[in-house]
């Protein structure tokens, strides 16, 4: 059921693409929207793994280097009976973890420095095992599409913005100038709301993964409870359009960016944790 409503909101996000190509430039603009849609996909199943990792200097960690987290990310996917993933470390005060790669066999998973000194081992086992259940169940991959899909219907809805201020935007270019006036402003935050739907569900499917594979959703519990109060603190340099890649949402402290939070309510996490338990 969470795949096929997944499924349906991508389509929702290429579909929302395609009325604004439409909107813009007819049926030319739509073709224009559908091939950058595509072509930015493609880039995001092959790349988004490294962009993302180059973009928050992470480093490849060997069991020599950091043999806690090594061990415990071992230990996980010899249970899940995964492949082994990448270990990396971000070194920044920040407390937060992230998962990221294509499929199970091209994954990785990231610890910042920040998170390992305040959990103890048990926690942070539940925390990669939340960041292992994303991996498992693709999920890095699909949010990875929608946040570039909603990205490029935002530039576009920008082009758009563009056009209006020199003289674009007549009837024979394919639509009247308040239909792209409501285009422009409106198609970002259905985007948005698109793109919150679709982590915001996957981020429960991961917490309940993490407690059947670690067995202590009250471990993770605690973690998120921890991570929730430290985000407001650390300083959190990050990309909002990477927001959502993180068991918490590292933007908390910033009032705008957490009004249209990826996440959802760390306070309904932790309930539907503890009912597990």
């Amino acid at each position: 059921m969470n795949g096929i409503r997944t499924t349906l909101l991508l389509a929702s996000l290429t579909g929302l693409m395609l009325l604004i190509g439409g909107a813009l430039g007819g049926r030319g603009g739509m073709m224009i929207a559908l091939l950058f849609s595509l072509v930015m996909n493609m880039g995001t199943y092959w790349y988004s793994d490294k962009i993302v990792l180059k973009m928050y200097h992470a480093k490849e960690v060997t069991p020599a280097e950091a043999p806690e987290l090594y061990s415990i990310v071992r230990g996980l996917v010899d249970r899940a009976k995964m492949p082994m993933p990448k270990v990396y470390i971000v070194d920044t005060p920040m407390p937060n973890a992230f998962a990221t790669g294509r499929n199970p066999s091209h994954a990785a998973v990231a610890a910042t420095t920040g998170i390992m000194r305040v959990l103890d081992k048990e926690e942070l086992e539940a925390v990669m095992a939340h960041e292992l259940s994303h991996v498992r169940n693709r999920d890095t991959l699909i949010s990875s599409v929608a946040a570039t899909i909603a990205g490029v219907i935002t530039f576009v809805a920008n082009m758009a913005q563009w056009s209006l201020i020199f003289g674009g935007g007549n009837d024979d270019d394919g639509g009247n100038i308040v239909g792209i006036i409501a285009m422009a402003i409106l198609a970002p935050i259905a985007a948005l709301i698109i793109q919150m739907a679709i982590s915001r569900s996957r981020e429960f499917g991961a917490d309940a993964g993490a407690a059947e594979l670690s067995g202590h959703p009250m471990a993770l519990a605690r973690a998120l409870s921890k991570l929730e109060q430290a985000a407001g603190r650390a300083p959190a340099d990050v990309n909002p359009s990477t927001a959502h890649m993180f068991i918490v949402n590292p933007l908390k402290g910033k009032k705008l960016a957490s009004l249209f939070s990826t996440h959802p309510s760390t306070e309904e996490r932790i309930a539907r944790l503890s009912a597990m338990q």
